[in-house]
């Protein structure tokens, strides 16, 4: 009877111990494989063993066959690239700037092409770059607080108003300015009128003068100018020849300053004033001189490059411009809603696609100077020069 709960106690024990553990075998195998299984930092799981990741700028061909090492490592093709160890099958291929893009640095194989809007234009680094947008200009109100970037756009802030003191200061400044400019012009009617003044008295004397000459001209004897004088009683026969010759001396000196004020008038039309007149008459050459040929310094991406310059085109005149590129009226129209730049661009893009490899600036500033926009033309060119997109042609 002592027996019995002996042998019930052993079969619990027994029972629990099995429920509890496993047995050896699959279960109690994968365990112990999974902790043997966890490699260091630039190492991979192979299956069997850890091996090395293989280096930047390249990828894994095959595994390694001992724990440890590297396997065997191809580097990346042209245009892929891998920037950190790793163990991908194959490199990843690099990133291509969009057209409103420019290229900050090339990819090679240990890191990715890097690009970034071009100038005037921005993406925000915390949206999604789909596109970059226009740069804004700020108000005549406003004033830059910062330029616009890559990454930012341009910041504006409100001009403060002027308080009153400063608004009474404005006010009697340009009162006394205006009382100056008005005592000016006072200044100068009085000199005008004294001028015309004085050449009216001028012709007068002129006419004397003449009357004069025209009297010496009939050659008066010296008796006619003494007896002209009123007698003095009591003087001799020789004082009397004395005041005759005196009287015809200073009579002929007269006539003499009469004809030299004639001879120093000034000319009516002043030989510079001629000159003047034919240089006013002259054409202007320029017009008619023929339009430098400007070759391209990197083909397609120069003129890309020289699309934000067109935006000097004036707005009455850009459906015109289009129009001689040979661009549909309902296309041209389509483009209405959006800013002028945008337009300007998407237009261009437009003609590009349709053109092709015949695409050229000496197209575009033709078809400016078809509408006597000349001055436009040579502002994109000079510009196109300037910035390094083109060159002319030798």
């Amino acid at each position: 009877m002592n027996t019995i709960p002996f042998v019930i106690f052993v079969l619990i024990w027994s029972f629990a111990s099995t429920a509890t553990f496993p047995r050896g075998g699959q279960d109690s195998q994968s365990i112990w494989t999974r902790h043997e299984a966890i490699c260091r930092d630039g190492e991979y799981w192979n299956g069997k063993i850890c091996c090395l990741n293989c280096p930047p700028g390249t990828y894994l061909k095959s595994a390694c066959t001992a724990p440890g090492e590297k396997g065997q490592c191809e580097k990346c093709a042209d245009e892929t690239y891998t920037q950190h160890a790793n163990d991908l099958k194959q490199c990843i291929t690099c990133t291509k700037c969009r057209p409103d893009q420019e290229i900050v640095w090339p990819c090679n194989r240990t890191q990715n092409t890097k690009c970034q809007c071009k100038e005037g234009r921005f993406c925000a680094p915390e949206h999604a770059c789909e596109m970059c947008n226009k740069c804004s200009r700020c108000e005549k109100d406003e004033k830059v607080v910062r330029n616009c970037s890559a990454t930012s756009n341009t910041e504006c802030k409100k001009i403060p108003l002027q308080s009153d003191s400063a608004s009474g200061n404005t006010a009697i400044i340009v009162c006394s300015v205006l009382l100056v400019l008005f005592l000016l012009c006072g200044l100068i009617y009085w000199c005008t009128k004294k001028l015309a003044r004085g050449s009216e008295e001028n012709e007068l004397k002129v006419e004397h003068a003449l009357e004069g000459n025209n009297e010496q001209s009939q050659k008066p004897g010296c008796s006619s100018l003494i007896f002209s004088q009123p007698r003095v009683r009591g003087q001799s026969s020789a004082t009397m020849e004395d005041e005759c010759q005196a009287l015809c001396e200073s009579h002929n000196s007269s006539a003499n300053n009469s004809q030299q004020n004639l001879t120093s008038l000034p000319p009516a039309f002043p030989a510079s004033a001629h000159r003047a007149s034919l240089t006013a008459i002259q054409p202007d050459l320029r017009e008619d001189e023929p339009f430098p040929e400007l070759i391209p310094i990197n083909g397609e991406e120069s003129l890309r490059r020289c699309f934000q310059y067109f935006e000097e085109v004036d707005i009455d005149y850009y459906k015109r411009f289009f129009r001689q590129l040979e661009l549909n009226s309902n296309v041209i129209k389509s483009k209405d809603p959006l800013l002028y730049e945008d337009r300007i661009h998407e237009l261009l893009n437009i003609w590009l696609e349709k053109e092709g490899k015949d695409a050229s600036l000496n197209d575009l500033l033709k078809a400016l100077l078809k509408f006597d926009q000349r001055r436009t033309a040579e502002i994109i060119k000079a510009k196109a020069l300037k910035n390094g997109h083109y060159v002319l042609e030798n």
